[in-house]
């Protein structure tokens, strides 16, 4: 069996933990997005400013489907939350009024990186018309496919963990500057399965693809995620990227690129 070893990392002179990267141990692979697969840019400069552009207009020609309409009313529930924090106001009355306060506050909303599911659910729906017809394309990080294709070829599971919903994950990879990478993939989860920052998520995670959470190495730009991932038992690695700062914490083995995992065919 092959053991964590400790080695004196560059910052600080301290101990930090290096996990097997090329351990047989590790069966499945969980991702984030943002900073992991696809630069943060693509997702503030791109996606979120496209779906701002097109809300009002996608609800009005909507707004008669029944999902659609439920996602206002959770819009609306969620709006009296949010009054106190400066939330635009929200005015009940003719349709074209609630389509124009709910396009405000969705706008807000994707201003302060809301994780609110209606939010990303009715996001996912607007890039959907975008991903068809062809004025989107997920933008994915050179190392990304070639590590799908070799992880897969090894036989481990590959599976994305977003605050995005699965929509929108499944539309990004399937539409990818790489070409469709949805053949890779054997899972997308989104916060139904539980916030990315409680171990308890991790979990339920590894449950569904049937991996013991010892098996699976989760990769994420964020530290508390990777704490939580950690928590559960899951492998860790620390995805920085260019423009992604360095933690303070050290337990999380740092890395550059897809290419440091596993990176050896089998």
């Amino acid at each position: 069996m092959l053991r964590p070893v400790l080695y004196r990392a560059a910052r600080h002179d301290e101990l930090k933990l290096a996990p097997p990267f090329d351990s047989p141990e590790i069966r499945a692979i969980l991702l984030d997005i943002e900073g992991t697969t696809t630069p943060i840019d693509f997702v503030f400069k791109t996606l979120f400013p496209f779906a701002s552009a097109r809300v009002e207009d996608f609800l009005r020609s909507h707004v008669q489907d029944a999902e659609i309409a439920a996602l206002l009313e959770e819009l609306r529930k969620s709006h009296r939350g949010d009054v106190t924090n400066g939330a635009p106001a929200w005015a009940e009355g003719t349709n074209e009024e609630r389509i124009a306060s709910a396009s405000r506050y969705v706008c807000w909303l994707i201003t302060h990186d809301s994780k609110a599911a209606p939010l990303k659910t009715l996001q996912g729906k607007i890039w959907e018309e975008g991903f068809r017809s062809g004025e989107l394309k997920g933008e994915v990080y050179p190392d990304v496919a070639p590590a799908f294709a070799r992880w897969q070829a090894q036989g481990r599971r590959i599976a994305i963990f977003s605050s995005g919903s699965v929509l929108a994950q499944k539309l990004l990879f399937s539409n990818s500057t790489a070409g469709d990478l949805s053949s890779f993939l054997d899972g997308y989860f989104d916060t139904t399965a539980g916030s990315k920052r409680e171990g308890e998520s991790y979990k339920r995670i590894a449950g569904a693809i049937g991996v013991q959470p010892t098996g699976i190495l989760f990769v994420s730009d964020v530290g508390e995620e990777l704490d939580a991932a950690q928590a559960a038992g899951m492998k860790t690695a620390h995805s920085l990227r260019s423009g992604i700062s360095a933690l303070k914490n050290l337990t999380h083995r740092e890395i550059r690129s897809f290419d440091e995992i596993l990176p050896r065919q089998q």
